[in-house]
Order: C-alpha cells, then structure tokens, then sequence
C-alpha cells in the first residue's frame, strides 16, 4: 500500500514559491501535505493530494518540471515516541529511509507521517507485522 506523492522542481528564487502555489490554488488541487527541500540553485516541493495524476499532468502541462513518487503514509497517535517507535521497527527490518514529513488531521488527532523508504514492500510487511497503521491515498481526504 503507497501513496502517490508529486514532487515539482522549481528555482531557489524569489517568488517561485509563491508562484507555483498560486498555479496550485488556482487549478483547484487540494494539498493534504507538502514539504520543501532547497540547494543552492533549486528547491523541490513535495505534495500529498487527492488527485495527483491530475495534478501531475497540470503542472507539468503549464511548464514545471514533475516526478511522481510511491511514499508509505503512516498513521500514528499524536504522542511523544510514535516516530521513534516507527523508526526503529523500520531499522530492524533493515530499511533504509531516505526522508519524511508529518501532517495532522483536521477532524481526528493523530499525526501521519510520509517516509520515502528504499523497499516498500519490505518496509509495508514490517510495519503491518507491528500493528502499525498503513493508509493509502483515499484515507488521508476521507479522516
């Protein structure tokens, strides 16, 4: 079980930010998460939403540069120790994280984390063997 995420590389620039979230907005994608990662010359938006096939062919129709990538979403309560809790089943099945973010539900509290792990598969058994919670796109808009 994965979620689709969208990443657009845009320019380390000012307002390309802004100019990539107002295009966002304005085609009416729905973000549920996002996370910014910068270099010197460019930054990388990551976003979880619930179209992101669409919102992979608007994007990159008006110019930008879009990958898709398979992320695992994990649900978690919103406590101390919880990631740490995911990690370490994770480093005992031998899984290599590459990078992770968290978002919040509006209507619950519990806190999901995104991880971009090197096996999914690997990581999705681990996870599910220890009672973690796996959620796939349509959860995340449907909590």
């Amino acid at each position: 079980m994965s979620v689709k995420q969208i990443s657009i590389f845009i320019e380390n620039k000012k307002g390309s930010l802004a100019e990539v979230t107002k295009f966002i907005a304005e085609s009416k994608i729905n973000l549920k998460a996002l996370s910014i990662a910068d270099s010197q010359d460019f930054g990388i938006l990551r976003i979880i939403t619930d179209t992101p096939n669409e919102a992979r062919e608007l994007l990159k129709d008006a110019g930008y540069t879009v990958t898709a990538t398979k992320v695992l979403a994990v649900g978690l309560d919103d406590a101390p120790g919880s990631m740490a809790a995911i990690l370490e089943v994770l480093t005992k099945a031998d899984v290599s994280v590459e990078y992770t973010y968290a978002f919040m539900s509006t209507i619950e509290s519990r806190a999901y984390m995104i991880f971009r792990v090197d096996d999914n598969d690997k990581a999705t058994k681990a996870l599910t063997d220890a009672d973690i919670q796996i959620i796939n796109q349509e959860d995340i808009f449907n909590k």
